[in-house]
């Protein structure tokens, strides 16, 4: 895959490097976006001379999450849902169902999904420039990625209820390494370097694929299948739509923040319909 890709595949030494390149959209994860990894993580997991996965994306961000405004289009309720429910399972089923180790190299900012995604992986190495926030609270929706269950049992309660919770804490590098989350960190510029250190490690040990909290990947799947259900009610919810509205219209996005005012200010009406 050329430069110009939006994720660039590069495999050296039987490990594969899959990088997020849509910096002007911080690799935010649109429909094509979504779909180019899709297509990488399946050639990867055919490929023979790939053993071991890096996913990394181009700086400065390492992944702004799901760009809700470029994934939802209006549509009949029960279809939206399914919509929003089918999405959000297959993300997260395509990370728990790669056959092989995947390490996380995040070089900067990770938001959202792409911070709960991470965590499903077999290892994070994260840049001192990283952070790792997970706004679920905020946004009026419940934790997704499995993290509903996997959090407390890998950062414990407290930690867990700090990221997922009112708070919105959001662990720099140093951070989310001091409580667990990420396996190492180090100076932006030694990062890549990093990881293939330890890619290369996994190799030469024949490391398979692990799964995090002592879960199998049935398990995993079906605390995903549970919590898919959750956020699309949530998603379609009079709170979400709201925020989304108001958040979209900060940042100047007219078109998109339109679409959820229409579904926010209508749902007295279509919700019948669910």
């Amino acid at each position: 895959m050329s430069e110009d890709s939006l994720v660039v595949y590069e495999t050296t030494d039987h490990v594969t490097t899959l990088r997020m390149n849509d910096p002007r959209r911080l690799n935010g994860w649109t429909k094509p976006m979504m779909d180019a990894l899709s297509e990488a993580f399946a050639r990867a997991a055919a490929d023979e001379d790939t053993r071991v996965v890096i996913l990394t994306g181009t700086d400065p961000y390492y992944c702004a999450g799901v760009n809700l405004g470029a994934v939802i289009e209006l549509q009949h309720p029960k279809i939206l849902h399914d919509f929003i429910r089918t999405q959000n399972q297959s993300l997260f089923d395509m990370f728990l169902e790669f056959p092989k180790p995947i390490l996380v190299a995040a070089n900067g900012p990770a938001i959202g999904a792409s911070v709960t995604t991470a965590t499903l992986c077999d290892g994070i190495v994260a840049s001192e420039e990283a952070t790792f926030s997970t706004p679920f609270a905020r946004l009026g929706v419940p934790a997704e990625g499995c993290s509903s269950v996997t959090f407390e049992v890998m950062f414990g309660a407290e930690t867990a209820q700090r990221m997922l919770g009112a708070e919105g804490w959001k662990p720099t590098g140093a951070e989310a390494h001091a409580i667990g989350m990420a396996g190492w960190v180090v100076p932006h510029d030694a990062l890549m370097d990093k990881a293939q250190m330890i890619a290369r490690e996994w190799v030469d040990e024949g490391k398979n694929r692990a799964y995090p909290a002592g879960m199998t990947r049935d398990e995993l799947m079906a605390v995903n299948a549970r919590e898919s259900v959750a956020i699309a009610d949530a998603f379609l919810g009079a709170a979400f739509l709201k925020n989304q509205y108001e958040f979209l219209w900060s940042k100047n996005k007219r078109g998109p923040a339109m679409m959820f005012l229409a579904l926010w200010l209508t749902r007295p009406l279509w919700s019948k319909l669910l």
